[in-house]
């Protein structure tokens, strides 16, 4: 008798704990297929929402220094996904290579060795799964004012920036490509959860260049 009503209280303790377990379960596998479906861009590129510029930044003396390779290389300590990743210098609507890379550097946009730039990189929160861009943004809300973030250029030449700005604006904002007079700034940009449908801005500067060893 007693056993059986130790049974009963066991199975009734029991029974709203395995209810949460299995509501979980099916949130999980919810959540799994909302990441697989609605990865950013899969059909269209374009909703990306990088800005598209008219004109080039810099002056053409500017625009011609530096290395030929106008490849970079990102590294952003506070994020977990980001260490030496490739950058290339492209549009907003390069599918292939919103793909292929982790972020893109837009193109029109300044260059670290510039003395007066922009340097406007955008990665997608989600990406196209199986690909180098999936997730690869999806922890810079991390990010935060004070930390450091690093571009390596073609030639080895490292910069250090220091972040001093966050910020949302909607996806027909240009403004966050301006420049800043007489400073070299970094601009990050992804898509803000949970919609995606504003622009998460870090912005940082330039504190420091360090050449690489002959």
């Amino acid at each position: 008798m007693e056993r059986s009503r130790a049974k009963k209280v066991i199975l009734f303790m029991l029974s709203p704990i395995m209810l949460l377990a299995g509501i979980a379960l099916i949130a999980s596998f919810l959540l799994a297929g909302r990441l697989d479906s609605t990865a950013t861009n899969s059909e269209d590129p374009g909703g990306f929402n990088v800005p598209e510029l008219e004109t080039t930044q810099g002056n053409e003396e500017t625009t011609r220094a530096g290395p030929q390779d106008k490849t970079l290389k990102l590294t952003v300590p506070a994020m977990s996904r980001i260490e030496d990743d490739e950058v290339p210098n492209t549009t907003g609507s390069d599918e292939g290579a919103l793909k292929k890379y982790a972020a893109i550097h837009l193109e029109g946009t300044g260059f670290p060795w510039q003395d007066e730039a922009n340097v406007y990189i955008a990665g997608h929160r989600l990406g196209f799964p199986n690909t180098e861009s999936w997730l690869t943004f999806w922890d810079m809300h991390e990010v935060a004012v004070g930390d450091e973030v690093f571009v390596t250029d073609a030639e080895g030449t490292e910069y250090a920036y220091k972040v001093f700005r966050e910020f949302t604006v909607g996806p027909s904002d240009t403004s966050v490509t301006d420049t800043s007079p007489g400073k070299n700034i970094l601009t990050l940009q992804t898509c803000t959860l949970p919609d995606y449908s504003k622009r998460l801005i870090i912005q940082a500067e330039l504190t420091d260049t360090s050449e690489k060893a002959a």
